[in-house]
């Protein structure tokens, strides 16, 4: 809820883009149904791109980490993979921001989005010859890194442009059931390749697949986007991004949160890998199954999310404390049908703690800065796991994958219940624990406020 000047969406301003009245537990939007946002047809097209482009993304990653795993036989180099990937984001990511804030954004992800296709068919062609090896990996992760540093917010912030403030909070959370669903496709379209034909094809139709975003991007009618004021090149906006994040508690709290679970408890490429290949001794197939009910999971996450009217910081710190409390519950787990049972929920309670976060940090912020606020977002989110990846893998490799996973959750629930107690003091609210009617009741009340309920045992 962003107190500075910034220019509304257009053509109609939307009291929703900008409240007046901070609130550092809950960010009200409007209720709308499921699919609202589709009926613009810019959206459609871009949502349509992004269906095929997240398949392919979703099946190069598999093949990708599967791939270092049989050249290396190690879940570190894994790790280093990952981090890779996502290390540009974070020496570079809020540069990137300050970028998309000056430029238009269609152009943006038109040399992104190209740029990304490329590396991904380089690889193909490597892979395929049989000349691929891990440095070449490496190179390509970090290549599609890079991309990512100026794609990613402008892709995040692109979309208020497209559906305006009074569907955005539909469209964010359309956008990451999209990507999810992929996710029940690409890896199990990537476990037949791999097995069949082999890991070049999976990274081949990647990057065959980003025609579509591509041609969704040329085919939109630019009189029919929201016109967002773009920031005028100058000094210090970088300054200003940051000063502009810490001084609100409703953008700087969320954003640490997701750092932390980002960096310890996201690396699903290291703790999944491992577990299909040192725990239960499967092979690609396994892992594919673990990403594909996850996928089932944040699905089902992304798209109650976007019916729901609200996105609370309360239900934010919720589903990180569960998301961390069932990581610790997966990593004991004897049997691999317990531990594959338990993907669902976990991937329903990380879509929940993904698309909470970057819905109310889109609706907290002026649109002259989406841009940086979202690139500090992903940077932290994604920036993370160049530090926790190989921190995690090593962990995983010494002492196993269930004490890796295991600590994982902990670093979650730890910083959930921190976090969350922060927020509530900055709100001015207390913890309320009891009884009521019979069940256990946990929750904030205003300090000032006074209910009778009887102490738990």
């Amino acid at each position: 809820m962003s107190t500075g000047p910034g220019a509304a969406s257009a053509p109609a301003p939307d009291p929703h883009d900008t409240p007046a009245a901070p609130d550092p537990t809950s960010t009200p939007t409007r209720k709308t149904s499921m699919f609202s946002s589709l009926k613009v047809r810019n959206y459609r097209l871009f949502f349509i791109g992004q269906v095929v482009s997240n398949i392919g993304t979703w099946m190069q990653r598999i093949a990708q980490d599967w791939l270092v795993l049989g050249l290396t036989g190690s879940s570190a180099a894994v790790g280093i993979t990952t981090a890779l990937q996502f290390l540009p984001m974070l020496l570079f990511g809020l540069y990137g921001g300050v970028l998309v804030d000056r430029l238009r954004k269609r152009p943006t992800l038109l040399v992104t989005q190209t740029a990304m296709a490329l590396t991904s068919l380089a690889l193909a062609a490597l892979t395929l010859t049989d000349r691929v090896e891990v440095w070449h990996i490496y190179v390509a992760a970090f290549a599609l890194g890079l991309a990512t540093v100026v794609d990613n917010p402008a892709r995040q912030s692109f979309v208020s442009e497209l559906v305006g403030p009074g569907q955005l909070q539909n469209a964010v959370s359309l956008n990451s059931a999209n990507f999810q669903s992929a996710r029940l496709v690409g890896p199990a379209v990537a476990g037949l390749l791999i097995t069949g034909v082999g890991t070049g094809w999976a990274f081949l139709l990647n990057g065959l697949s980003f025609v579509a975003p591509l041609a969704g991007l040329m085919l939109m009618r630019a009189r029919e986007l929201h016109a967002v004021e773009r920031a005028p090149r100058g000094k210090g906006q970088l300054r200003e991004g940051l000063r502009y994040v810490t001084g609100r508690p409703e953008l700087i709290w969320p954003i640490v949160l997701v750092g932390f679970i980002g960096t310890f408890a996201f690396n699903f490429p290291v703790y999944l890998s491992a577990f299909a290949d040192d725990v239960f001794h499967g092979g690609a197939g396994t892992y594919s199954m673990f990403n594909t009910l996850m996928a089932v999971g944040s699905v089902s996450g992304a798209l109650l999310a976007a019916r729901r009217g609200t996105a609370r910081l309360r239900l934010l710190i919720l589903a990180a404390l569960a998301f961390g409390t069932l990581e610790i519950l997966a990593a004991a787990s004897p049997e691999l049908w317990m531990f594959a049972l338990i993907m669902v929920p976990l991937g329903l309670f990380s879509m929940t703690v993904n698309v909470t976060t970057n819905t109310s940090l889109q609706m907290a912020t002026d649109p002259a800065m989406r841009g940086r606020v979202m690139a500090l977002y992903m940077m932290v989110f994604l920036g993370g796991s160049p530090v926790g990846a190989p921190i995690v893998g090593w962990i995983t490799d010494t002492y196993g994958a269930r004490v890796g996973f295991a600590a994982g959750g902990a670093v979650a629930v730890a910083a959930a219940a921190v976090i969350g107690l922060i927020l509530a003091r900055v709100g001015g609210l207390r913890l309320s624990v009891g009884w009521h009617r019979g069940h256990p009741q946990v929750r904030f009340l205003p300090r000032e406020r006074r209910e009778t309920l009887t102490p738990a045992v």
